[in-house]
């Protein structure tokens, strides 16, 4: 990943505009977003967010998605503490994917209280999934 052009920067009062149309939102009025570690890089998890969340990522400064389960917004850490700080925002090339740069509070972002919630590996010689949690049962 290459160096910033500039730092991000929350922007309290920013308001939806046709910025919003650069994003291709899903039929849903989804876009998925991929939370990565800075410093270590860690794909830490994979959300959804809607154009009120984004907005809302972009006023605070920390993560905000959509839950679809719960069909509301959800500040990451909002009940374990655990927000992602937002140091930088991307836009895949088909504006169908964000990409979110965070300070990962605690360094837990699964609820299972992971680091990472990419910690079941594919093992193709006993065709399984792999358990490689720091809490492994």
């Amino acid at each position: 990943m290459s160096k910033p052009l500039s730092t991000f920067t929350p922007i309290e009062a920013i308001q939806a505009g046709p910025w919003l149309d650069a994003v291709t939102w899903n039929e849903q009025g989804l876009v998925p977003v991929i939370a990565q570690e800075l410093g270590s890089n860690d794909i830490l998890m994979m959300a959804w967010m809607n154009r009120d969340a984004l907005l809302e990522t972009l006023r605070l400064g920390e993560a905000v998605y959509w839950t679809r389960s719960r069909q509301k917004l959800w500040h990451k850490g909002e009940e374990s503490g655990h927000t992602q700080k937002v140091k930088e925002i991307r836009l895949d090339c088909d504006g169908d994917t964000i990409l979110l740069l965070v300070e990962q509070k605690d360094g837990i972002a699964c609820h299972t209280g992971e680091h990472s919630c990419f910690f079941q590996q594919w093992d193709s010689a006993q065709a399984k999934w792999v358990d490689e949690s720091k809490s492994k049962k």
